[in-house]
């Protein structure tokens, strides 16, 4: 054979192999999809303190692991005890004014009672003088004088249910239903939270970490002071929208993280997510903005889907973790191809 027909030979062999290799990557794209394009994602939590103070002690080192409601540090508690102790004496200050108002409530019923006595044994008395006068048998000045004595009788009973009515509004309810038992109460309540919270616990279970606190520094209200990374593992994965046709949640995948080439993990598609920013306007008034482009074919949109991995063995896997994720077809043959693509894929992606 010669030189010639060698050469003509090995392009012939190169061009078969790209047709092939093309072909191959064009039928894998279509029908097992796959992305380098993702990674392990937790959800991470700021703490916060609710109430302000110097931190008295910290409970946790950096990235340490911590269980729902453990305490992650405090804050000093003095001024909130003592406020409690405030509000613990309101409530019985209430509860003791209200005893008060009891006792002065039964003065002013028998005061209401004298003062009804008076007014009908004047009103009784100015009758029989009127009667009199009516006859000539007492003076004018006596006949006003027992109108007037029976009109400042009435004026007095009427002064003194108003200072009854006036008790009684001011007392209120008995029982819970008082008011200024339940504001007392309320305010008691509302110290003993912020008592609470001088002791800040961990809302879920996860792992401290950006932990910059000494003791003695102080905690302002709404200023993160750690993070707490979540032990669950969120698997998320960019792929070209066209490759999601008939991907649907429950749909197998297999994950392989760049720092353990060759190790699959089986997962599950949980989600896919409703849009991308390139997918969101906002109202500002303005006119549309259209996308220029000269190129004949526009880059394709990545749409983002959510995994669940079947394994819970990477939980120590760290946030940010770069992964290849395959989607396997349910024929048992292109299931094969896809595990051997995304084992090979993995093992260059570590080299690499």
């Amino acid at each position: 054979m010669t030189p010639d027909q060698q050469f003509a030979r090995l392009v012939k062999i190169s061009i078969a192999m790209f047709v092939f290799v093309f072909g191959y990557f064009m039928f894998a794209d279509a029908v097992m999809p796959m992305t380098p394009q993702a990674m392990a994602t937790r959800m991470v939590t700021k703490v916060t303190p609710q109430v302000s103070g110097k931190i008295a002690s910290i409970k946790v080192a950096n990235n340490q692991f911590v269980a729902e409601g453990d305490v992650l540090f405090s804050i000093d508690s003095a001024s909130y005890e003592l406020a409690v102790e405030r509000a613990t004496l309101a409530l019985e200050q209430a509860k003791q004014d209200n005893a008060e108002l009891d006792a002065s409530i039964l003065a002013a019923k028998a005061d209401v009672q004298a003062n009804q006595s008076n007014a009908q044994q004047k009103s009784s008395e100015a009758k029989r003088i009127d009667a009199l006068y009516s006859t000539r048998g007492v003076s004018q000045q006596l006949a006003d004088q027992a109108q007037n004595d029976a009109a400042t009788a009435e004026a007095n009973l009427l002064a003194a249910k108003a200072r009854l009515t006036k008790l009684i509004v001011s007392r209120g309810f008995n029982g819970a239903d008082n008011l200024k038992v339940r504001q007392a109460q309320n305010h008691l309540a509302q110290a003993e939270l912020d008592l609470s919270y001088t002791q800040i616990r961990a809302d879920q279970n996860g792992v401290v970490t950006n932990l910059q606190l000494e003791v003695g520094s102080f905690a302002t209200v709404g200023q993160p002071l750690l993070a707490l990374v979540s032990e669950n593992v969120d698997i998320i994965a960019d792929f070209r929208e066209k490759s999601l046709q008939g991907i649907e949640p429950q749909s197998i995948a297999l994950v392989s993280f760049d720092g353990q080439p060759g190790h699959l993990y089986s997962a599950k598609v949980s989600s896919v997510d409703a849009g991308v920013s390139a997918g969101q306007f906002d109202a500002n008034g303005r006119l549309a903005d259209p996308q220029e482009s000269v190129r004949w074919v526009r880059d394709a949109q990545r749409l983002r889907l959510h995994l669940e991995l079947d394994k819970q063995a990477v939980s120590l896997l760290p946030a940010g973790a770069r992964a290849t994720v395959q989607l396997v077809p349910n024929s048992s043959f292109l299931g094969f191809l896809a595990k051997v693509q995304i084992k090979v894929i993995s093992v260059l992606h570590y080299i690499y």
